[in-house]
């Protein structure tokens, strides 16, 4: 069943998470809640489903075979707001780290392209946008993402919009042992950034802007094959779009970036079990 196999996948990737960094809290800090990876199973089953914190706890409960997976009761689950709690406790490295396993699942090549795309917070209420003075309607979201099979390797989110150079340099240092090769359009055209990665042993493909007649020389030397491959990430991003919506549900600034590196996870998981 495609539902039953998401479980197990998800299980495997947070019990092998859990057991790599035991120090990471996610359930009660006190000893008393249910086993991390559980928690982070009933996350990632919450996002498949597109449910509510009560609802995938109703649902969950009356699934035996998730029971079984989870060796949890019918009436052992955890509450909602419990569940919400341990949300709150796990900070936005872990989800980017459980991004990183998942995409182990889809075989990645050597070839990575950044991208950036946008995301609507328009679930915010008002009362809230105007109490925490925040009025950034969107999201900023940049992706590396393998050209091979389209799995995102790793996301940065932010509220404030930085520049694309200073994002793309920060995404691209993080995963010089993944590329050997890295692609960006024209507003990642930074010689600080290519002399980064370069230093880090992976090859820069990124379009220069046309500000004098050698910026088109250097356009002309590009591997052509390599840059066209770009549109991946933008194919990844327009696909993700579909499957979960262009919008983010909660209402903080950093709740949404987990929310968002979570949901990409899920979308890699599905991938990985349609191949």
């Amino acid at each position: 069943m495609p539902l039953f196999r998401f479980v197990k996948q998800a299980a495997s990737l947070a019990q092998k998470r859990c057991a790599a960094s035991p120090m990471a809290v996610v359930s009660d800090p006190a000893g008393n809640g249910f086993a991390d990876w559980k928690h982070l199973t009933l996350h990632f089953l919450r996002i498949h489903m597109d449910a509510t914190y009560r609802e995938i706890v109703d649902w969950a409960c009356e699934m035996d075979r998730v029971r079984g997976l989870l060796q949890l009761a019918r009436t052992a689950f955890p509450a909602p707001s419990t569940l919400w709690r341990s949300f709150e406790r796990v900070p936005t490295r872990i989800w980017r780290q459980l991004l990183r396993r998942s995409a182990t699942r889809c075989d990645p090549a050597d070839h990575g392209a950044l991208d950036a795309t946008f995301f609507d917070r328009e679930a915010a209420s008002s009362h809230y946008v105007d109490r925490s003075d925040c009025h950034i309607r969107t999201l900023k979201t940049t992706s590396l993402v393998d050209t091979d099979s389209c799995a995102v390797l790793d996301l940065h989110c932010s509220a404030h919009w930085p520049h694309d150079t200073q994002v793309g340099r920060r995404i691209a240092l993080r995963n010089t042992d993944e590329i050997e090769s890295l692609a960006g359009d024209k507003g990642y055209d930074d010689q600080s950034l290519r002399d980064a990665v370069r230093s880090e042993g992976v090859r820069p493909v990124i379009r220069h802007r046309l500000f004098a007649h050698y910026d088109h020389a250097h356009n002309a030397r590009l591997d052509s094959d390599l840059y066209g491959q770009r549109w991946m990430a933008e194919s990844a991003f327009s696909a993700i779009k579909r499957r979960f919506g262009s919008a983010v549900g909660p209402s903080a600034w950093y709740r949404e970036f987990r929310e968002l590196v979570l949901t990409v996870t899920v979308y890699k998981l599905e991938q990985a079990l349609k191949e």
